[in-house]
C-alpha cells in the first residue's frame, strides 16, 4: 500500500526537486505513482517546491489531497537546487531513496533498471546515454567530469545525472552542504569518501519539452565552482585523500 504518515517506513521513496515546472507536474506525477506502483507496494513521493512562481506548489497540494502517498515541501523563496535536494533527501524516508529532476527529461520507467542493482551496491547512478542536451552543455558537463576526476579521483562517467538511487545509509552517513547544483558531484564525492560502492547504469535521455534549464548559468557555474574548492579542502585534510583515491 502506499506510505502515509504513521505507518512503518516506505520501501522507496521518490524526490522530485521542483522550480517552475508547473506544466510538467501532472505528468511527472502520474508517472511517478503508475511506475512505483508496479515496483513496490509501499512507497511516497516527495516533490520540494523551491519557490516557484508558476503555481507549481498548489498542483503539487492538490494532487497529494487526492492521493496521501504524495507529499509536498514548499520553500518560501528559491534557495536553489541543491537546497531543495537536500530537503527532499532529509525528508525521504524510504529504504532506498530515488531522485530526479521534475522537467521529464528521464523515463522513470527505468526506475527499475536502477532498482535491480540497488541491493548489491550502496548507490546506484545513471548515466545519459546517449546525452540530448545542446553541444554546449555537454562541452560543459566534459570538463567538469574531467575536472571532478582530476581532483578527486572518481570514476563516475555522469557525475550531474539527476537519476540516481541511494540505501537509506547512504544518506544517513552523508552530510551535503551544497546549496546549488554541485550537489550531485558532492553526493557522490562524499559517498566513494566514505567507502561506499558507487555502480553505473545506462539511462535514457530525453530534452526538455516545457520550462528552462538554468544549470549553465553563469551564476551557477560560480557557485558550483566555489562549493567544489571548499569540498576539495575538506576533503584534502589528513587522511581523507588516500581515502578518496583507492583502486575499484
Amino acid at each position: 500500500m502506499n506510505h502515509t504518515a504513521g505507518s512503518p517506513r516506505p520501501e522507496l521513496s521518490l524526490v522530485f526537486p521542483a522550480f517552475d515546472e508547473a506544466r510538467n507536474l501532472d505528468t511527472l506525477l502520474d508517472r511517478a505513482l503508475t511506475i512505483a506502483a508496479s515496483l513496490t507496494r509501499d512507497f511516497e513521493i516527495i516533490v520540494v517546491d523551491d519557490g516557484s512562481r508558476d503555481g507549481s506548489a498548489a498542483i503539487v497540494s492538490r494532487r497529494a489531497r487526492a492521493q496521501p502517498a504524495i507529499r509536498l515541501l514548499r520553500h518560501a523563496e528559491n534557495r536553489g537546487y541543491g537546497a531543495a535536494l537536500r530537503a527532499g533527501l532529509r525528508e525521504a524516508q524510504g529504504e532506498l531513496v530515488f531522485f530526479s529532476d521534475a522537467d521529464l527529461q528521464f523515463d522513470l520507467a527505468e526506475l527499475s533498471l536502477l532498482l535491480d542493482h540497488a541491493r548489491d551496491f550502496d548507490v546506484v547512478a545513471g548515466y545519459r546515454h546517449p546525452r540530448r542536451d545542446p553541444w554546449p552543455r555537454r562541452v560543459l558537463a566534459f570538463g567538469w567530469g574531467s575536472l571532478v576526476r582530476l581532483l578527486f579521483g572518481l570514476p563516475v562517467r555522469d557525475i550531474d545525472c539527476a537519476f540516481k538511487v541511494f540505501r537509506r545509509h547512504v544518506i544517513e552517513a552523508v552530510p551535503l552542504a551544497s546549496l546549488g547544483a554541485f550537489v550531485n558531484t558532492e553526493l557522490l564525492v562524499r559517498a566513494r569518501s566514505a567507502g561506499f560502492r558507487i555502480h553505473q547504469v545506462p539511462v535514457t535521455h530525453r530534452r526538455r519539452r516545457y520550462g528552462r534549464q538554468s544549470g549553465a548559468h553563469p551564476r551557477v557555474i560560480l557557485r558550483a565552482l566555489l562549493e567544489l574548492a571548499t569540498l576539495y579542502r575538506e576533503l584534502r585534510r589528513p587522511g581523507e585523500a588516500a581515502l578518496l583515491r583507492e583502486p575499484e
